[in-house]
């Protein structure tokens, strides 16, 4: 069995996509997952199973849309892959909830932040699937625009994928 992490995007944001983390490890459980549970109510999920990470990432797609409507993503990770993320923070010394991470499905092309504006003392680094953002000032003041693509991915602080890190090794 492999543990894995879900993360999922547009569910309990702003209103749309509503699925409270129960209905999440019921849907989950229900899907065969194993060992089922959630950190916060923003649609994190950790589990156990045989599947590889795309069928996992389809099934529990299908099953969202199902529920709440086709605009509910799934980034999948394995433990193993959410830690080395974790590990790979280029803003070591950067406050951690100051440090979003946008998990994307592929690697970012390397021309990515090309062209990219940054109209505060935010920093961003490209890091394969992920792209990690420091808002020294906090992400409520930043008028930072990340490019497109970005969208297409997930965003948790590092305080968050810390916890479900260790969520994932228990």
């Amino acid at each position: 069995m492999t543990v894995y992490v879900a993360l999922l995007r547009a569910v309990n944001v702003g209103g749309t996509g509503t699925l409270t983390m129960k209905d999440l490890r019921a849907l989950c459980t229900g899907l065969g997952f194993e060992n089922v549970r959630t950190y916060i109510q923003s649609g994190n999920v950790v589990f156990e199973s045989k599947l590889s990470a795309a069928a996992l990432q389809k099934k529990l797609e299908t099953a969202l849309s199902e529920k709440t409507g086709p605009q509910a993503g799934v980034l999948i990770r394995t433990a193993a892959e959410l830690s080395a993320a974790l590990e790979a923070n280029p803003f070591p010394r950067a406050m951690p909830a100051r440090v979003a991470v946008v998990f994307l499905d592929k690697p970012a092309p390397s021309n990515l932040l090309s062209g990219l504006v940054i109209p505060g003392r935010e920093e961003v680094k490209v890091v394969g699937r992920e792209i990690f953002v420091h808002y020294p000032d906090g992400i409520g003041r930043s008028k930072l625009k990340l490019p497109p693509l970005a969208t297409q991915g997930t965003a948790r602080n590092l305080n968050t994928v810390g916890k479900l890190v260790v969520l994932a090794e228990t």
